[in-house]
C-alpha cells in the first residue's frame, strides 16, 4: 500500500485508504472499469463506500492526471490508469475493452495551433479475436 500512497502523493493526491484502494483495484485489474464496478469489488472492504465517493475519486485521479476517462461507443466511462499515451479497442459483442499501442502520429491541424491540446483519445471498434471466432464457427 505504501507504493500507491507513494504514487498519490507524487500525483499532488493526499493518500487515504478509500484512494489507495481505488487505485490498487485500477493498477490490478487493468479491465477498463466502471464506476459501479469498483464501487461492487470495493464495498466489502470498504462498507462505507459510496458510488459518488468512488466517482469524485476518478475525478480527482484524472483531473491530476493519474487517471483518464475512457469514453466508450455507447456513451459509458470507463477508467484506465495514464501510464502512457495509448488508443483503445472496444469489442462491439462481448463490450471487452484492450489496450492497443496502435497510436498513430497525429500532426495537428492549423487551427488547433492557437489551442492547447491535452489529451488525444482514439478508440477502435469491432470484433475481437473470440468473438470473431465464435461468429465465424456458427455461420458455417
Amino acid at each position: 500500500m505504501e507504493k500507491h500512497a507513494d504514487t498519490l502523493r507524487n500525483h499532488g493526491i493526499k493518500p487515504s485508504l478509500t484512494r489507495m484502494l481505488i487505485l490498487s483495484y485500477l493498477t490490478e485489474e487493468g479491465s477498463h472499469p466502471t464506476v459501479e464496478e469498483i464501487y461492487k469489488a470495493l464495498i466489502g472492504t470498504i462498507p462505507t463506500l459510496s458510488k459518488t465517493t468512488v466517482y469524485n475519486t476518478l475525478h480527482l485521479f484524472t483531473q491530476k492526471k493519474l487517471a483518464r476517462a475512457v469514453m466508450l461507443k455507447d456513451q459509458e466511462t470507463r477508467y484506465d490508469l495514464a501510464a502512457h499515451p495509448h488508443a483503445h479497442f472496444q469489442c462491439l459483442e462481448c463490450n471487452t475493452v484492450y489496450d492497443t499501442s496502435a497510436f498513430p502520429q497525429l500532426s495537428a491541424p492549423e487551427e488547433f495551433l492557437k489551442h492547447t491540446v491535452e489529451d488525444v483519445s482514439i478508440l477502435f471498434t469491432g470484433l475481437c479475436q473470440s468473438c470473431r471466432e465464435k461468429s465465424s464457427h456458427i455461420e458455417q
